[in-house]
Order: structure tokens, then sequence, then C-alpha cells
């Protein structure tokens, strides 16, 4: 079974435009209400089974997995910058029986009612990460992790944290996609016109039909546009993949714009009720519309879109006990990638462009708290000392249970402090933690361990 593909901009500018132009169909907003759609407040999957193509073109019903409802609805206030996590889950591990479906791509999406303008930025599914209240794992391991272990809100829920720990940017919403409903959506759109900038192969759902798209344009139905955005095997692999489904994103919006009003409020009715089946989201009805209605606003030059991809922002890298190929984040290039997408000022600190590790630590002025994880006494406080003299901002000391290595738990994303920590001390990079908490007392919390004990340069 195919993995599904999930989109980023198809919730907010299909799903909600599709809303807002059956609301002006219906001309009340009863009709609506009157939908037994949600089963949380907001759109959700249907647990009913879907049709998809088997490989002799007759149709099967394949069964969705059950999923957790997620965080609930928190209403919008028109004004401010609205993000939502689009994510689609691996139907691989579901067929498999492997539990809960992993996330096999993750979207974050950004628009601002005030300067109209909006971004995307695409999460590559093997990054490692510090997993909220778990250990540092592949960044699609997530969702299930929220959903096996009942974390409160479920697999959105710790999805929505792990990036915010990630990236420093709070998540008002997400959405998660079902490749069929996409399939159907673009149908119904009459397909979406795409240039396809060098040869590739894909293959849409079923057996014995792939598809050879050479260098031109074309006019791509819903299977071939799915399975365009979907292929893997080219050069760059999911980070070219990463650039096709933006391209197939931004072709959705300007296929919605070319229909106008009254041709969407003519297929209205079927493409609602594909989508109805398709998405399942804690956005209202009632904000849906309203960011559909932005969102055609926001012009094509307003639209960021970043990646986080090789070279700059991340490092290729085997798990610690070698069995995974990772992605090694480095947090203070994917912070730049994150304010080229996500400029506002409700984020995290900026990056900065100049000086040196010492002179970016001390300018990130980030508080720091140390904690004895040792049996020696007054390490804590010989520590504050040492790091003190070398510009580190250290504003208390504690004790805590025994630790054999020292770690690092970063509280509000301070990479250049974390970083001058790792250098100064020889600390780990796998032992760096990054619980975002924006109303922390501490920005960042050191544990020393016996290895620091053991091993250190103070005089």
């Amino acid at each position: 079974m195919p993995a599904l593909l999930k989109v980023g901009l198809f919730c907010l500018i299909g799903l909600v435009v599709v809303f807002a132009a059956y609301f002006a169909y219906t001309k009340s907003y009863d009709f609506f209400l009157s939908f037994n759609v949600a089963q949380i407040p907001g759109l959700a999957i249907q647990n009913n089974p879907t049709a998809i193509p088997s490989g002799n073109n007759d149709p099967v019903s394949t069964p969705r997995p059950t999923l957790s409802s997620g965080p609930a609805p928190v209403s919008w206030d028109g004004a401010s910058p609205v993000t939502v996590l689009v994510m689609g889950l691996d139907y691989r591990d579901w067929e498999a029986g492997d539990g809960p479906p992993r996330t096999d791509t993750m979207i974050l999406l950004t628009i601002d009612p005030l300067t109209k303008t909006a971004g995307m930025l695409n999460i590559p599914r093997d990054l490692w990460v510090s997993i909220p209240g778990f250990e540092y794992g592949r960044i699609n391991t997530a969702y299930p992790l929220g959903i096996s272990y009942d974390v409160p809100g479920g697999g959105p829920a710790l999805a929505m944290q792990t990036i915010e720990s990630l990236l420093g940017v709070p998540i008002d919403y997400y959405a998660i996609i079902d490749f069929y409903a996409f399939e159907q959506f673009i149908d119904e759109l009459g397909g979406i016109n795409v240039h396809v900038p060098s040869t590739i192969s894909v293959d849409p759902i079923g057996h014995n039909n792939t598809v050879i798209l050479e260098e031109k344009d074309y006019l791509l139905d819903g299977p071939t546009a799915l399975a365009y955005a979907r292929a893997r095997h080219t050069e760059g692999g999911d980070f070219d993949r990463a650039q096709r489904q933006q391209q197939v994103i931004l072709a959705i919006k300007d296929r919605v714009i070319d229909l106008g009003p009254a041709e969407l409020a003519s297929r209205a009715p079927a493409l609602y009720n594909e989508l109805a089946a398709g998405i399942h989201t804690n956005l209202s009805l009632d904000d849906a519309i309203r960011l559909g209605w932005l969102a055609l606003d926001v012009p094509f030059s307003s639209i960021q879109r970043g990646a986080i991809a090789p070279p700059k922002a991340v490092m290729l890298a085997k798990s610690p006990d070698g069995s995974q190929d990772i992605l090694i984040p480095i947090p203070d290039q994917i912070r730049l990638i994150r304010d080229q997408v996500f400029a506002s000022s409700s984020m995290a600190n900026p990056v900065l462009t100049g000086g040196d590790d010492r002179t970016n630590m001390q300018s990130e002025g980030a508080s720091i708290v140390l904690s004895n994880g040792t049996y020696v006494e007054g390490l804590a406080t010989d520590t504050q000392t040492y790091l003190q003299s070398q510009g580190a901002n250290v504003v208390a000391t504690q004790n805590s249970d025994y630790n054999t290595f020292t770690r690092i738990i970063d509280y509000t994303g301070n990479p250049y402090t974390d970083r001058f920590l790792v250098d100064l001390m020889k600390i780990s990079p796998y032992n760096i933690s990054l619980q975002y908490d924006p109303n922390s007392p501490v920005d960042v919390l050191v544990i020393l361990g016996d290895d620091w004990a053991g091993n250190n340069p103070m005089p």
C-alpha cells in the first residue's frame, strides 16, 4: 500500500475555500451545522471504509486506522498569525499491523491576516529530535507514540509539541489528510496545471500503471498529481519530494482562483462530500471558512517556501544503535529557515548572524541553571563559577538524581548557548533535549553527570 500524500495549503486553500464556496452556495451557515461530519468540533475522518482502485481497476475497500481526537479547537481571533501542522499517515504501517502509523510527511503552514503573507515548511520524516516525554527518535514517531501512550491530545498533540520544541514556533491547529480524498478533490477541480522540470517516473495507486512525465507542462488528474508529489526515487529523494509537494499545493491554489466563486459553488457539493470524509482537524468550520477567503488574498510572491534539508540544515548520520539512517538537525541553520518562512514577532529569539560562539551565546542571554547529578559535593557551585568566568549566564544551582552523562534541557530555544556548552563541556549532541515551554522560568537546564565530574578543565 503506498504512503499517503500529505498536502499543506490543500488544507487552508483547498478545503476551506470549498467550505466558503459551499457557504455561498447554500446561503445559510445553518446548512453546515446540519451535517453530521464531526466527531469533535471541526472536521474528522469518518470511520467508514473508502474505495480505492485495485490492480484491475475495480474498487476495493480499505479500512482507515483509528485516529486520536487530538487537541480541542481554540477559536481564532481573526487577526493573529495562524500556524497549521498538516500531516499524513504511512498506511504501510497500518497494513502491516505494526500499531499506530507514523507520519510520512509533515508540512507546517502559516498565514498572517494583517500582512497578507503565508509560508510553508516541509519537515523531513527522518529528523532525529527530542520527543517531549520520551527519548530521542525520528520525528515521524511522535504521532504513534502519542496514541500508544495515551498522551493528552493523542498523536496530533505530541507531534505538534515535538515541532514546537524543534522550531520554537507555537502551533495552533493540525490537519490530517487522506490520500483518496486528495485525489478526488483534484479530479473534481478538473485537474491542476503543473510544470515538470525534468523527466520523472511516478506510480499512481494500483499495479502496472507507471507514468513517465517528461519535462513539460501537464494538466494532472488526481491520481497522477498524488503520485508526482509522493515520488521519492530521484537524486534528491525526500527533499526533491518536498519541492514537488509545495509545487502541487500552489497549483491547487491557482486552480481554485482560476475557477472563481461561481464555478466553485456549482462543484461545492461534490467537493465538500469528498473533503468531509478525508480530513481530520481541530479547525472549526467558522475559522476554516475565514482562513479560506484569507488564503485567496495572499499573492504568490508573498508565500515563503522552505524545507529542512541538507547540506546546511541537517547532517546525514546513523542512530546511536546504528540501525537507522537519520538526519541530525543543525539548530542555527534551521532557525534561519524558520525565520524566513515564519517571520513573526511571536517567534523565539532571532538568529544571530555574526560574532564567535561566546559572543553569540552572550547575545542570546539565556538563563542557565546547573543541577548536580553526581555524588561529588560542590560540583554545581564550582561549575557555576567556571562557566560564569567563560561569560555564561548561570543564575542558580541545585541537586538532581544521579546521571552518568551530562545532559542539556533547553526550554526556550537557545542554539548558541547549547552549542557553546556542548563544545566547552564536551557534551554529546544526543544528550541535548529540546522541551519547548515559553513559560519556563529558566531557559536552559544543565544536569551534570559523572563524565563531567571525572574529566573537566576547571582549575
